[in-house]
Order: C-alpha cells, then structure tokens, then sequence
C-alpha cells in the first residue's frame, strides 16, 4: 500500500468483515437445532440464512452511495456497531421471528463492511501490488463463508445455538475499538442523491423471485406462491433495471456492464460462487439428515477444504500478477467440476474421509480463481466507477449465493418428494446442479481476456 495508515486500515477491516461475511454461512450447521428449538419447518428456517444474504446483497449498493456520500472511517465505524447489535439480539432472542430480525441487522452491517475493504484496496493498492492485496482480502471473502459450517459444527456438538452468535462477540467488540483507534479519515468530495424507489423496486423484486423459489418444495409451480411470486419478481426486476438505466442517479450504475471484461468476470464469478455456498448447504444436510452424523462430523468434512482456501488465498492473488487470468480460472473450473462430479457420483454414499477428499478438490479449484476474478474485474475499471463497480460486483456475488442456495435446496427436496425413502438421491441431483452451473461457467469464461490481449485492443 501506499501509506502505512492506510495498510493497518485494511488489516483492521479485513479482520471485521472476515466475522461479517463467516456469518453468512455460520449458522447453516445449526439448521437443524434451530427447527427443533422452535418447531419451524425447512421453509421457515432457510430464511435464516437466505434471509441474511438477501439483506446483505441490498447492502451492498447503498453502501456505493454512502462511501460517495460520508467518510470511510464514520461508515465502517457505524456498519461495525450495527452488526454488533444484530448479534447481541440474536443471542439473547427467544423466538424464531427475533433471530431473522436478528440475522438481518447483521446483514446489513457485514453489507456495509465488504464494499469498504474492496474500495480502499482498489483505490490505494499499487497497480502490481493489487493481485496481492486481493489475495489478503479473500481470506475475509472466501476462506471465511467456507470455514463457517466447520467452526459451527464445532460449537453445536459442545453449546447451543445461542452461541453461534456470542462466540462472535467479542472479536466484532475488538474490531470496533481498533477501527476508532485507527482509521483515518479518508476525504470525499461528492454529495450524490440516493435513490430510494430504486431500492425499493429491487428489494420487492428479489423478495418476491427468492420467496417464490424457496416455495418450490412446498407448493405447485403455476400456484401463486412459486410461479406468481417469481413472475412478479421478474417484471419488478426488469423496471429496476429499465429505471436504473435512464435515472440520473441509479442506486447501482450498470453503466459498469459497458465494460465487457467486467461483465464476463462478474458472470462467472456468480456462478461459481452460487455452486460454493449450496455446497455448504449440501453437506451439512447429507451429513448429518441422511447419513445421522453429528454436526461435529460436518464440520470437519469441510475443515481440510477451508484451511486450503486459506492457505492459497494470498498465493492466488499474487498468481494473479504473473499467470493470465484466462489459464488461472479455466484451471480452476477443471478442478472444480472434477470435485463436483465426484461427489455427484459417489459422494452420498461416501464415508467422512472421502466426502473431505472430494471437498477438498473442490475448493483447491474455487481458490484458484475466486481472487484473480475479483482482481480482473475491478482492476480494470476507470478510478472513478471503481464504488461501483465494487457494489455491483458485491451484490450479484450475495444474490447468486442466496438464489444458488435457495434453488438448490428446493431441488433437493422435490427430488426426495418423487423418489421416497431415498434421501441421498435428492442430495445427488444437488451436486449435478452445481456441476451443470459449473459448466455455464466454463461457457462464459471463454470470453475473458488476457492482459496483454486487452493492451493491444486498446493500444
């Protein structure tokens, strides 16, 4: 980095968001404790955790505006103290409605957090340091989500779930007092306007698109709780989208999308990332629903993967500045989608130690491609669309994880409708989901571009 300041800002704030974004998947092993502990079923308690990543996602642009709008210290400041009280109502809660409220406060603090990190690393990182930087970011980014259903396993085979929320106490209290210690204050020289009615087209549109698919299981598809809501979810979308393209200050600036390298690397980050967290969903569910091992177990079946991920995050983002990004990702897929097929084949019938084995394949080819993609996609972004850029990018990376879950899920569970008393079926079609996805991606990531091809188109 360019100031020592600026580098213990970043130190301070990945560590904060590193918390905000394990949340995202902490409670996913504790699913099961959470349906027993207050009678609810499996549609009710997905919103636990989908619930969270939608709140977050619409976090994410209204936090472009903000870091346009207020200073990076105040901003970080205020995102961690409301992430601390969603946490603190959430181990204190004693119904079911609490911890949603509860899981979505977080969100919107952890919401506020991730864009800030991406903006100051883009915007102070040296232009051969970024690939670096990047790497230490996606420790926070994509070592902690991963990591998360193995420190819950953990907790949930000693504690109760209540824990899941006070464990994360006190590093959120640490944060807060190192960011009033050390942040500085970053000026700004911008007033832009917010658009509410923006973000209320897109709030009702991916509420009504993500509620209608969480119904798949439990209603017909032309009924008005799964069709009807999607249909509505899409018109509001595609408004937003039309509104936001003629508006003169849009709550997310798709004018980003005219970028093409931005475009494709953001497609196939979505992708990837939709297929990385129904993973943390299919586990856990195989695990301990059909194979009746202890959350413990499922912790651990994740844990060699996770420590992967974040042994190779900084590496990744260093391969980044040396290696075109076109041979890191095509890797990284091919690694993947040989993980992903394994566990479709053989996996639900697997033992603990194979089902890591093939975890672990998995997320070596996540790792790869996950920090060179997000390096590729904003590094190449003009200064100033840089915010965003971030947001954008940050948003559709929470939708695709809440929507990959929510689909995933619902496939799942209308596979093991048709095909009774054979759990591990249902299970099996969740991975071939994921592969198919996989796949898509290896489509779209034919149309990236090297870095010497995009100097001599611009040359």
């Amino acid at each position: 980095m360019t100031n020592k300041r600026i580098s213990q800002s970043l130190i301070v704030m990945v560590f904060g968001t590193f918390f905000g974004i394990l949340c995202s998947t902490l409670m996913n092993t504790g699913l099961p404790q959470l349906m027993t502990a207050f009678q609810v079923n499996e549609a009710q308690v997905q919103w636990v955790t989908n619930g969270y990543m939608l709140v977050n996602a619409l976090m994410i642009p209204v936090s472009a505006y903000l870091i346009k709008r207020f200073l990076f210290r105040h901003l970080y400041i205020l995102a961690t103290a409301i992430f601390l009280g969603g946490t603190l109502l959430g181990a204190v809660s004693s119904q079911f409605i609490f911890v949603i409220v509860a899981r979505m406060i977080q969100a919107i603090g952890a919401g506020m957090m991730m864009p800030l990190v991406n903006v100051l690393a883009i915007r102070y990182a040296k232009p051969e340091r970024k690939g670096a930087i990047m790497g230490i970011i996606g420790l926070a980014f994509n070592f902690s989500p991963i990591i998360g259903p193995t420190v819950s396993g953990i907790i949930l085979d000693y504690l109760s779930w209540r824990y899941l929320f006070i464990i994360i106490l006190p590093f959120i209290v640490l944060t807060l007092v190192a960011a009033i210690v050390v942040l500085p204050k970053i000026p700004h020289n911008e007033s832009p306007r917010f658009n509410l009615p923006g973000l209320i087209l897109i709030s009702i549109g991916l509420w009504a698109l993500l509620m209608g698919l969480s119904n798949i299981s439990t209603a017909a598809f032309f009924s008005w709780q799964v069709g009807g809501l999607i249909l509505v979810g899409v018109i509001i979308t595609l408004i937003f989208y039309r509104t936001q393209l003629t508006t003169t200050n849009p709550l997310i600036n798709l004018h980003v999308f005219n970028h093409r390298q931005f475009l494709v690397a953001t497609l196939v980050n979505m992708l990837i990332v939709a297929t990385m967290y129904g993973n943390t969903i299919l586990l856990p569910l195989l695990i301990q629903t059909f194979q009746h091992r202890s959350a413990l177990v499922s912790g651990l079946v994740i844990l060699p993967g996770a420590l992967l991920t974040g042994t190779l995050s900084r590496l990744s983002g260093r391969l980044y500045d040396r290696i075109s990004v076109r041979k890191l990702v095509f890797t990284g897929l091919t690694i993947d989608c040989l993980g992903t097929l394994l566990q479709a084949l053989i996996g639900a019938n697997s033992s603990p130690v194979v089902l890591a084995t093939f975890q672990t394949v998995r997320q070596l080819g996540l790792v790869t491609m996950l920090i060179p993609l997000q390096t590729h996609a904003l590094g190449l972004l003009p200064y100033d669309m840089v915010p965003d850029g971030v947001a954008t990018f940050n948003t559709l990376r929470q939708i695709a994880a809440s929507f990959g879950t929510a689909i995933i899920v619902a496939a799942v569970a209308l596979v093991n409708h048709y095909v009774p008393n054979s759990g591990h079926v249902g299970i099996e079609a969740g991975f071939l989901i994921c592969l198919t996805l996989l796949i898509c991606a290896v489509l779209v990531a034919a149309h990236l571009k090297t870095q010497p091809e995009l100097s001599h188109q611009t040359a």
